[in-house]
């Protein structure tokens, strides 16, 4: 872990808001002038604190209609396997977030696609033909209440 002070607080606030502002433009946010502001913007990029900047895309708008969240489950032999697991869903670019989990199921899935035909697609001739893939459970969302990449910082 890092220790940010207020300013490097405040900096980070206004990166998720709005990464497309200039230096200047976020200095004057946080009470800073330029130099010392992108300073400590070019400090959290080296140090990592700041892993890139990204445009987010509306996923409808490009005609991404199905969001499905999904539990997979691996035989007990596939679970000696996770490394093989998670470098194989890595490569799907359905396939939005993963997580391992400990519980009941062996990892959380988030993935988007055209409709919910083309996920079935992707859960037929893909997914389940993962190796050690014992079960799948998929859930539609059928409306989104909230969504944010921004962290509380």
């Amino acid at each position: 872990m890092i220790e940010l002070d207020a300013y490097e607080k405040k900096i980070l606030r206004e990166l998720q808001r709005d990464a497309n502002q200039t230096t200047a433009q976020i200095a004057e946010r946080v009470g800073l002038s330029a130099s010392p502001c992108w300073r400590r913007i070019d400090r959290l990029e080296r140090e990592g604190v700041i892993t890139r900047r990204v445009a987010l895309v509306d996923r409808e708008k490009v005609g991404l209609n199905a969001h499905v969240f999904v539990q997979v489950k691996l035989t007990a032999h596939g679970r000696a396997n996770l490394d093989e697991f998670a470098s194989k869903i890595r490569e799907f670019p359905e396939v939005l977030d993963c997580y391992v989990l400990m519980g009941a199921v062996d990892f959380m899935i988030r993935v988007v696609a055209r409709d919910i035909n083309a996920y079935e697609r992707f859960f037929f001739e893909e997914l389940s033909q993962l190796p050690g893939v014992q079960e799948v459970i998929s859930t539609v969302a059928l409306s989104q209440i909230k969504s944010t990449t921004e962290l509380p910082i």
